[in-house]
């Protein structure tokens, strides 16, 4: 493995540097859910070299690798810690936006949780691209080959023997059993499982599945990329920051990259993939000279490709804390998600709308809520599954340093306004029945009644599950980015496999889907470059 990060290294690393290869087959730009995935299925065929890039450095730290730590990473090194741009319709405030900055990119810092997608999702993406390879029956066969399922055999829906260890806890915590129970009571089923059967009808309430194997995160770099590492045709390459797309006409031929303060350019004989989230491709696509032509002229980029969907469509699940005092302190399972819940405000609609996501510890919730969150407690993020709100990635330079602004417009859509109050509802019903009183002393936030109130509430209280998304989608639309096959419009040898493709967001936490279009992407580039499996 070649292995470079920045001019702080010592003279090993730099030595490594010298001996770095100028071209590869494959340049994978990315080691997150999608990006890992890629370069260790390419790199199955002994006789392709494959690239994979990451701006972060490696995953090795007791933050990453312990389930109740992941809190520290946020903020830290290990995440880009992007913010919204002022919002009016969330009283001025700024979200946090995190995004891994790391080996397995969102998959080392996040809350583990893996949820696979609404079966109305893919059949969407399906309409959207006019390719029924993105329907939910196809993807069930690479979520059976994906899956490594520790749970109740279900041979039409979940695999075992794959890469990807899914487990539910083995003994979840008191609270997560009482909210299970307490959704049956108000009719909202009970599944063993979140995924199969459940995300293919109204939702339901369940036990977690969660990426922690022996009291370990399980990272997908880990799962696919980390077993390989050995292998001479891969090589990965850490606090590289890529920059630009390097052209020849309008075929991608390589990239540029920021290893310290040196330039690295790096040849690509076959294709480049982009897979570097729904904030840092765009911004790499625009900077190359793909995007909204007056965006790019506004800053002095000569046109490559002009696609007005750059950087458009940008999706996120918005979620808003609900936090309850227990009784007495309780112990914390795993990285603290052990219940999850899906449904929907209208019976009408063909997926569920709301998703609520519990923590068992108390978490602070944004200043401007003006209320403390107890000691001892457990918080319920009530959040939109399917949001109305759509915002956007802009470039503020044209330079790599230049930060990127992001333009979230969360709530600015008043169904996302309706569906808050209604999942905020629930929530509270859910909380404050008598299935917790053995559990909990009282409710602390919001603790409100009156309308007004709690629209307030709602727009100072709102933060993201970390679930940007969609600013390349692909389709078949003028605002595309992508076709079927991830390939970008109007160029040739480069695709995208991250979030960034998906037409909407899906339901539940992006993890899987993006593992998803990690596998789809290196199948399509296997077929397409004649590349054995």
């Amino acid at each position: 493995m070649e292995h470079a990060t920045t001019d702080r290294d010592g003279p090993e690393a730099r030595a490594h540097r010298t001996k770095f290869r100028t071209h590869f087959d494959f340049i994978i730009c990315g080691a997150g859910s999608s990006g890992s995935v890629v370069a260790a299925r390419l790199a199955q065929d002994k006789n392709v070299q494959v690239l994979l890039i990451e701006a972060g450095g490696d995953d090795n730290a007791p933050s990453i690798s312990d389930p109740a730590q992941w809190p520290l990473n946020l903020g830290s090194s290990h995440d880009w810690a992007f913010e919204g741009e002022p919002s009016p319709h969330l009283n001025g405030r700024r979200l946090p936006l995190n995004m891994g900055k790391v080996l397995g990119g969102g998959s080392s810092i996040n809350v583990m949780v893996w949820a696979r997608g609404h079966k109305a999702d893919w059949d969407y993406f399906a309409d959207e691209t006019g390719d029924p390879d993105w329907g939910y029956d196809s993807i069930l066969n690479y979520y059976r080959r994906i899956e490594d399922w520790q749970g109740k055999a279900d041979p039409t829906r979940r695999g075992a023997g794959g890469p990807v260890y899914v487990a539910q806890p083995h003994s979840p915590q008191p609270l997560a059993e009482i909210t299970v129970d307490a959704a049956k009571d108000l009719g909202i089923a009970k599944f063993e499982s979140a995924n199969g059967e459940m995300m293919e009808g109204d939702g339901g309430a369940a036990i977690a599945e969660l990426r922690i194997r022996d009291n370990k995160r399980q990272s997908i770099f880990r799962s696919y990329t980390q077993p390989i590492m050995s292998q001479p045709n891969l090589t990965v390459l850490t606090g590289a920051l890529v920059t630009r797309i390097i052209f020849s006409g309008k075929t991608a031929v390589g990239v540029e990259a920021m290893v310290g303060d040196k330039i690295l350019r790096v040849g690509a004989d076959r294709e480049v993939v982009l897979s570097l989230g729904a904030v840092h491709t765009p911004k790499v696509l625009m900077q190359s000279g793909i995007g909204p032509a007056n965006e790019l002229r506004r800053h002095g980029i000569p046109i490559v490709q002009g696609l007005p969907g750059v950087g458009e469509n940008h999706q996120d699940h918005i979620a808003f804390g609900c936090t309850w005092e227990y009784l007495k302190p309780q112990l914390v399972g795993g990285g603290g998600c052990e219940a999850v819940l899906y449904a929907k405000s209208d019976a009408r609609l063909p997926a569920p709308d709301m998703v609520q996501c519990q923590l068992e510890f108390a978490v602070p919730p944004p200043p401007e809520v003006g209320l403390q969150a107890p000691e001892h407690g457990w918080t319920m993020f009530a959040g939109l599954a399917q949001p109305k709100s759509r915002g956007c990635v802009r470039l503020s330079g044209p330079q790599p340093n230049d930060p990127i602004i992001v333009t979230p417009n969360s709530l600015s859509d008043p169904q996302d306004m309706d569906t808050a109050f209604r999942t905020i509802e629930l929530c509270r019903e859910l909380g404050n029945s008598d299935r917790f009183r053995s559990l909990i002393k009282r409710e602390v936030i919001p603790a409100i009644r009156d309308r007004a109130s709690m629209e307030n509430f709602i727009r100072n209280s709102a933060v993201t599950y970390w679930h940007q998304s969609c600013t390349a989608k692909m389709g078949r639309d003028a605002m595309s980015v992508v076709d079927s096959r991830l390939r970008v419009y109007g160029v040739k040898n480069l695709r995208i496999a991250d979030a960034s493709v998906m037409p909407r967001i899906p339901v539940g936490n992006l993890m899987a889907p993006c593992v998803v279009v990690g596998e789809r992407a290196a199948d399509m580039l296997k077929a397409d470059n004649g590349i054995s499996s």
